[in-house]
């Protein structure tokens, strides 16, 4: 995957057009669009001004790979995403069910992995 590729990749995750992108970095509409279109990849003075706006490192737009800092992160956000999750299911749940899948929890507390 080229560089430009992967910006673009970022890019739509994070939901922000070429317009904006722009307007962040203060690199012409013209330029970006031609990265797209062109499929050629920005200049070294160009990275480090992206990488701000987007809020990466050069690293994960160079190479793609996400900074270990970034990985901690994300993996917080799934277990955050897990736990409320389940609270929100144990919410609809009866008292009785509540009680069951307490002590399901506390069985597992217990086993060995």
């Amino acid at each position: 995957m080229t560089i430009s590729e992967r910006l673009f990749e970022i890019m739509h995750k994070k939901e922000i057009s070429g317009y904006r992108l722009s307007k962040m970095t203060g690199i012409s509409r013209q330029t970006i669009f031609d990265w797209h279109k062109k499929n050629t990849n920005p200049g070294a003075d160009k990275i480090m001004v992206i990488c701000e706006a987007l809020q990466i490192t050069p690293e994960e737009l160079l190479v793609g790979k996400p900074s270990d800092e970034n990985q901690e992160l994300d993996q917080v956000h799934i277990v955050e995403d897990i736990e409320m999750q389940i609270m929100k299911e144990c919410q609809e749940l009866s008292d009785a069910k509540k009680r069951r899948l307490l002590a399901y929890v506390s069985m597992l507390q217990n086993a060995k992995e």
